[in-house]
């Protein structure tokens, strides 16, 4: 072997395996969920099924043209959650939960990749589109998250859409609500405390989210929820808590989660994903898997996440027996899944 191919061995002996993350796999993607939970099949009339599933193509068609039309991936997370807050099937907007004292509280977040600017409300009880809120309170306000009465007085300030409490009324979840409050005996020693977060994690979670990377190589993440049924004492869950429950950063990915909140909190979920790739250099699904396949759960929450890198690859990952998702690239493919096989 001469000295040239010596040489060429030895560079070649040196070149490192690509990295698969940093290919472009798609020019824009786009994820959605309705809500991960005891989601089973036996549990779903085949017209359930049909309606929750025309519903997630409708909603992902939205932000999907969005994206081939050259718009923001902020515009596409946006209407997309929109179409979910619309709908009574979801635990979101129109189908939120009810709360103790049979009222409705709705959160929401967004989050820029591009700039990291975020917006988010808490407790609202008028706006029709929460997610609408949060883009407000990120882009017309100089903060991050507002709550309660005032975040409903800034929403009027900002010309938003507002309700009567009773476009929020669905059967569905009322008398689910009924059903909670007729099993619960809650008693102010540890016993019945620990029955009590026994049937909180046992409840069906539905809130949406969308996450999005667009042609400019933006990225973006939104939540939007109704909370947890039979909740009480203004209880806030993860989804209007950037880092928790919404991240976005162009550096790594876009991230909305859905589950038992507290423990989303606590884990700091969605910003945990980007950071183990920022930092630790693993892929999307690598890093999705470590958190939502083994940090939530040891900590003893259950739920999932969908999530978008910089390069258009695509997560839905989830520990519960189903998750309402759809995903669409930019050749056009679509998925739409409910259980978890």
């Amino acid at each position: 072997m001469n000295e040239s191919e010596l040489k060429a061995l030895s560079k070649k002996q040196t070149l490192k395996k690509p990295d698969s993350t940093n290919v472009q796999t798609s020019t824009f993607s786009i994820v959605i969920h309705g809500g991960a939970g005891t989601i089973l099949k036996e549990n779903l009339t085949p017209e359930d099924e049909k309606a929750y599933k025309e519903k997630l193509e409708e909603a992902i068609k939205t932000g999907y043209n969005i994206l081939k039309e050259g718009g923001t991936s902020l515009d596409a997370v946006e209407k997309t959650i929109n179409i979910l807050e619309d709908s009574p099937l979801f635990n979101a907007g129109k189908g939120a939960v009810f709360t103790n004292a049979e009222t409705n509280e709705l959160d929401a977040s967004i989050m820029d990749g591009k700039t990291l600017n975020a917006g988010a409300s808490a407790g609202t009880k008028t706006v029709k589109n929460p997610i609408n809120l949060a883009r407000l309170v990120m882009e017309k306000s100089p903060h991050v998250m507002l709550s309660g009465e005032g975040a409903d007085a800034f929403a009027s300030e900002q010309g938003l859409e507002k309700v009567d409490s009773s476009y929020f009324f669905t059967d569905k979840r009322f008398e689910s609500l009924k059903h909670i409050k007729a099993k619960e005996t809650i008693e102010k020693n540890d016993h019945k405390m620990a029955f009590y977060d026994a049937k909180i994690k046992d409840s069906k979670f539905g809130t949406v989210g969308c996450v999005a990377l667009d042609k400019n190589g933006n990225l973006a993440a939104g939540t939007s929820t109704g909370g947890m049924s039979n909740k009480r004492w203004g209880r806030i869950g993860d989804s209007p808590i950037i880092g928790a429950g919404t991240y976005a950063n162009n550096k790594t990915c876009a991230v909305s989660s859905t589950g038992w909140g507290e423990y989303f909190i606590r884990a700091m979920a969605a910003y945990d994903i980007s950071a183990l790739m920022e930092y630790k250099g693993l892929s999307l699904q690598e890093a999705a898997k470590e958190v939502v396949q083994t940090k939530i759960p040891n900590l003893g929450g259950n739920g999932g996440i969908i999530a978008v890198d910089n390069h258009g690859n695509m997560v839905m990952e989830f520990n519960t027996a189903g998750m309402y998702r759809a995903s669409m690239n930019d050749k056009g493919e679509l998925y739409i899944g409910i259980y978890k096989n």
